[in-house]
């Protein structure tokens, strides 16, 4: 399968020195689509909201490496902190690529990264859980890598999975989950041009705690699908099974687009705090990329959660 590799903006691209001036910029979010482009149930944002979500600044090195989700560490928000960088081990580290591919194989972290163009992008986090944070990724475009390998035209889906090693994530010791963390996306969602594989943040490697070495960042989706520690990329026919997906299938879907209007069982999503304000602010459709709406054209995303 030959696939096109677009080129990217500099629109889409975040220079170190905007970031670390605590300068916010987004890629091509800047403007809204009409709502006829937009699939049932998800109202487009407006101009007023895709230009303030614009002017959102990241937030410090502290708060996104203090407080995070990594159930590999523990439960409570302050776990990976605390525990990751004494027991994971990030060097060597290798990513097997396989399934339906004709260049499958197994490669070191520095063969699979260094091919590509390191890439700054201030993306916004949205969790399920109703907080979200601004953080400034460095990194490669997914599909740079899943282009290398040459997917076959069988595979329309992408599965990822984290590292299983309890020695090393004492998270893995409890049966929170069914481990090892697996998450996955849609071919066309994986070749999208906002779709990051992020080594790094504010201009550093990767910390532990974020999901070092290796990380997937999916701007547009609540960040569970944003898996840490990859250890294996598979191309696949079937939709992958999911970890919170087959842990509470009522709670947490396949697709898990940040939708205001579909409320996760426990709270709403209509609302979020973002870390460091106490006032919480109007949670937006696609988390404020509205450019990745046509992936989903005709779709119930009530349904397709």
């Amino acid at each position: 399968m030959l696939i096109r590799k677009p080129e990217i903006p500099s629109s889409e691209i975040t220079p170190e020195a905007t970031y670390l001036n605590r300068r916010q910029f987004f890629g091509a979010a800047a403007g809204a689509l009409a709502a006829s482009a937009l699939p049932t149930s998800l109202a487009a944002c407006t101009m007023d909201e895709a230009e303030a979500a614009q002017r959102d600044e990241p937030n410090s090195y502290e708060d996104i490496t203090s407080y995070n989700n990594f159930y590999e560490f523990g439960t409570d928000k302050s776990d990976p902190a605390r525990l990751a960088s004494r027991t994971l081990r990030t060097r060597p580290w290798t990513v097997e690529i396989g399934g339906l591919c004709d260049r499958p194989g197994r490669y070191a972290f520095d063969d699979l990264v260094r091919p590509h163009q390191k890439v700054d992008r201030t993306y916004r986090l949205r969790c399920v859980e109703a907080w979200s944070m601004v953080i400034p990724w460095r990194g490669i475009p997914l599909r740079d890598v899943l282009a290398r390998a040459r997917p076959r035209p069988g595979a329309r889906f992408v599965e990822f999975t984290t590292l299983l090693d309890p020695a090393q994530m004492p998270g893995q010791r409890r049966s929170v989950l069914d481990w090892p963390y697996v998450e996955g996306l849609r071919m066309d969602e994986a070749m999208h041009p906002l779709t990051l594989l992020a080594t790094g943040l504010y201009g550093r490697d990767l910390p532990a705690q974020n999901g070092a070495p290796l990380r997937l960042v999916v701007p547009w989706k609540y960040g569970f699908k944003s898996i840490k520690s990859i250890v294996r990329i598979r191309f696949t026919e079937r939709m992958p099974a999911t970890s919170w997906a087959r842990s509470a299938p009522t709670e947490y879907g396949f697709y898990a687009n940040v939708n205001p209007a579909v409320d996760h069982p426990r709270w709403t999503q209509a609302r979020e705090r973002r870390i460091g304000e106490w006032r919480k602010r109007a949670t937006l459709p696609f988390n404020g990329y509205p450019e990745v709406a046509s992936l989903y054209r005709g779709m119930d995303l009530r349904r397709n959660f």
